[in-house]
């Protein structure tokens, strides 16, 4: 169910921002993002905060849309793990400039179910499992060949098909609040803001924002 202000009838959101599941609406914008941006129209920067309240960002890979959220995968022990281990709470962005546009989503996370992680572990070309087993992510490291040695010695124990480690897995990021934006012409850009007070509520508001 949408609940949307009286001067943001559903005629203001055609084209671009057209749609009743704004799920349904990103997975469409990323689409067409794979056919104009270079590389990884898929990357996200995320941002954590640390016990302190300081916030960290950087750029993870968006690997899955699902009715629930937004899920990406990473070292639980690395940086933004132990982060998300202190504060469950994330928010990213997705921009593309080749087409200007631009996807803002926030909301608490939760860690995804074994199998689904277990599953795209075993979809990694090899080396990348060897590697993501081998890294002790965010540590300090005395040289790459230290790494690089670490990686091999894995590769061999696995007869060259690593496992997932118990310290990679996956996240979800479940929307509270979804923004959408599109560039126009002399800055008078297209801003759409969807929010839910609960992120398992079915029920959006939208709204339309200042650019």
């Amino acid at each position: 169910m949408i609940h949307e202000d009286a001067v943001d009838r559903e005629h203001e959101r055609a084209g671009l921002f057209a749609g009743s599941d704004p799920f349904q609406i990103i997975q469409r914008w990323l689409d067409a993002a794979w056919k104009t941006e270079p590389n990884d129209a898929n990357a996200i920067a995320l941002a954590t905060v640390d016990t302190e309240g300081l916030p960290n960002v950087r750029m993870v890979l968006l690997k899955e849309i699902d009715p629930q959220g937004f899920v990406f995968y990473t070292n639980r022990t690395s940086a933004k793990g132990t982060e998300l281990a202190g504060v469950s709470k994330a928010a990213a962005v997705l921009h593309w400039k080749s087409v200007g546009q631009q996807i803002r989503f926030r909301g608490p996370v939760e860690i995804v179910d074994e199998a689904l992680s277990d599953a795209y572990f075993a979809s990694r070309h090899p080396q990348s499992r060897a590697a993501a087993t081998a890294s002790k992510q965010s540590q300090p490291l005395p040289s790459r060949r230290t790494m690089l040695d670490e990686t091999a010695a894995v590769t061999e124990m696995s007869s060259g098909e690593p496992e997932r480690p118990s310290h990679w897995g996956g996240y979800r990021i479940r929307p509270v609040e979804i923004e959408f934006w599109a560039d126009g012409e002399h800055r008078i850009h297209d801003r759409f803001r969807w929010t839910r007070d609960d992120p398992q509520a079915q029920g959006w508001r939208i709204q339309r924002l200042y650019p």
